[in-house]
């Protein structure tokens, strides 16, 4: 006699699973909205006007659109004394950013191509050193990189900056680098110095061209960490060299009269704008890049 059981176990056990698929869908959604509930809270924010704000709901959307919050977060909101907006101070970002993230991407990639590839003796000591410096606190070395700043003569300006940022990346890099090129046959190495290739030849002509997904997660991690930074771009900057945080910091903190709630909301998303197109552009590619050197190593 034929077995029933098993006709009907198939329709229910599908039905079942369709039912847990649907009940993680819905719970991602909850937690989706959850998380961005405040950009949206921010983004309506700063597109009304104050009357608005005052008469009306916190989550409802703005009756009249009005870009002025925008225009004065950019151009016109004071600073203390000084009333320019973001706008310089985004621009110092920038010129902070750029050049410390190629830098340090440059010297992680070498130090990772050396640790990985040459094994010279103490190659492993070295590493460590590097990787405890990725757990020292930013707080540790306020101090002692105020005293070296002072000494190179560049405290307070911008190259002196990029200097922190450099010097404080320097881990993380080398250990995204380290990780991924351990997993590159070093048959290659050895093939390459058979046929008479250098140091520097290997590494542009054969490990810097298979780097791309890591480079792609060193951008991006040293970019969110650079441009987010607060405490080293309010401990080593002065007055005309300051980033985008530490003005958006000013402009919450030094208001005068009436609270403008959507002029610092627009001010915060303008801060945050490069670091959530990175993200866009390039999201997909971090994920693939910090598991790529994950199998060895």
């Amino acid at each position: 006699m034929r077995d029933t059981s098993l006709i009907t176990a198939g329709p229910e056990s599908q039905r079942s699973k369709n039912i847990l698929r649907w009940m993680l869908y819905i719970m991602l959604g909850v937690f989706a909205l959850f998380y961005l509930m405040p950009l949206f809270v921010m983004i309506t924010t700063s597109l009304k006007s104050l009357d608005e704000i005052r008469t009306g709901d916190l989550i409802s959307l703005p009756r009249a659109v009005t870009f002025d919050a925008w225009t004065k977060a950019w151009s016109g909101a004071c600073t203390g004394i000084q009333c320019e907006g973001v706008r310089p101070y985004f621009w110092n970002s920038v010129l902070i950013a750029i050049p410390a993230v190629l830098i340090s991407t440059l010297i992680g990639a070498v130090n990772g191509y050396v640790v990985a590839q040459w094994r010279f003796r103490g190659a492993n000591l070295f590493f460590s050193l590097m990787l405890f410096g990725c757990f020292i606190p930013f707080q540790v070395v306020l101090l002692p990189m105020a005293r070296v700043l002072g000494m190179m003569g560049v405290a307070g300006t911008i190259p002196g900056l990029i200097f922190v940022h450099v010097i404080y990346g320097l881990g993380f890099t080398t250990l995204f680098f380290r990780n991924y090129y351990v997993s590159i046959p070093s048959e290659l190495t050895s093939a390459a110095k058979v046929d008479g290739a250098g140091f520097f030849r290997i590494f542009w002509s054969i490990f810097l061209p298979l780097s791309l997904p890591i480079i792609v997660v060193t951008v991006i991690w040293q970019f969110t960490q650079i441009w987010n930074d607060f405490l080293f771009g309010v401990s080593f900057s002065q007055a005309g060299t300051q980033p985008v945080t530490v003005a958006l910091n000013n402009i919450v903190n030094s208001t005068t009269g009436v609270k403008e709630y959507n002029v610092d909301m627009a001010a915060a998303i303008i801060a945050a704008l490069p670091t959530l197109f990175v993200y866009v552009v390039a999201g997909k590619y971090f994920v693939r890049g910090l598991t790529a050197g994950s199998v060895k190593g």
